[in-house]
């Protein structure tokens, strides 16, 4: 008895040992922090990250009724109604494409997924000031003159929506290759029996693709649904470097998401009270937004 509880003893304290500076850092650095920001958000904290003057819910209404915070979530409801669907159908195609091929397909799969391993600051910086500099030795403003395409001043204020193009195509290219291989890892684990099946009742790859792929991978598609849809209400780095040259601190910049705007407004103008309320409420619309979808497209359920 002795021995066994001696046992016992040793494996809790090399449990302890082992995940103690995690659990530390976890509650110090994540939850208590976001407790924190939780209690910011109900003060006047202008300058400070002290709880000095208690006003309730005043930076809720504040922010609500700001014209430029409404119009940061027009701009990143836009992007997301665009760039779920986008996002989700390209993957899911290079993976079809990807998986019926047996030769290079280890070197396409490392292709595509190399750029998910690429920083998004990187990336943005990629994109202002070599592929859409608006100057005329611009990749984009090249290939928009070989027809005949004037050169454009693509992340102007001034030209909208070209500058959406920018923004697309930069978290196309960071985010397709990694979901591509989460379906590819899905078509893979489907039976071969299921279409060996339905080659023997005539099946045709439409029909297969729509009646066994789909189906099967119900559970790989949901799951990818819900990681775009957070990654993309949750869009920062892309857009405040690709418009950090015009970016101001106000309204007038072409896109401003929500956490950019919370950016200018927690550290710009130092109004951390604000910037929390601001991070909360983004915070709301995803939960809600991911409950919703997952709602419609069955999350959990089995099958």
């Amino acid at each position: 008895m002795t021995s066994k509880k001696r046992r016992d003893w040793r494996a809790i304290g090399a449990f302890a040992v082992l995940t103690g500076p995690t659990v530390l850092g976890l509650g110090l650095f994540k939850y208590v922090a976001i407790g924190w920001s939780f209690l910011l958000s109900f003060n006047d904290a202008r300058g400070t990250l002290d709880l000095g003057k208690w006003v309730g819910i005043d930076n809720y209404t504040t922010l609500l009724a700001d014209e430029a915070f409404l119009s940061s979530l027009g701009s990143i409801g836009l992007f997301t109604l665009f760039i779920v669907p986008v996002t989700f159908a390209m993957s899911l195609g290079l993976a079809v494409l990807l998986n019926g091929i047996t030769k290079g397909r280890a070197f396409f799969r490392t292709a595509f997924l190399i750029p998910a391993a690429v920083s998004y600051v990187v990336a943005a910086l990629m994109w202002r000031m070599a592929l859409f500099n608006g100057l005329p030795t611009g990749v984009a403003n090249a290939l928009g003159g070989l027809f005949g395409m004037e050169p454009v001043a693509w992340l102007s204020e001034t030209s909208p929506p070209l500058y959406w193009i920018a923004v697309v195509t930069l978290r196309l290219w960071l985010q397709v290759g990694l979901y591509m291989i989460l379906f590819l890892a899905g078509l893979q684990a489907i039976p071969r029996s299921l279409y060996e099946a339905g080659e023997l009742d005539g099946t045709s790859r439409r029909q297969a693709f729509r009646h066994i792929t789909l189906p099967q991978l119900r559970n790989t598609s949901v799951a990818v649904l819900l990681l775009i849809l957070i990654a993309a209400f949750q869009a920062f780095d892309e857009f405040y470097n690709l418009f950090s040259s015009v970016q101001t601190g106000n309204a007038t910049a072409p896109v401003r998401p929500p956490l950019v705007f919370l950016y200018d407004s927690a550290l710009g103008d130092q109004n951390y009270g604000l910037g929390s309320a601001g991070a909360f409420v983004l915070t709301l619309i995803i939960i809600v937004v991911t409950l919703l979808q997952g709602r419609i497209v069955g999350f959990g359920k089995k099958d």
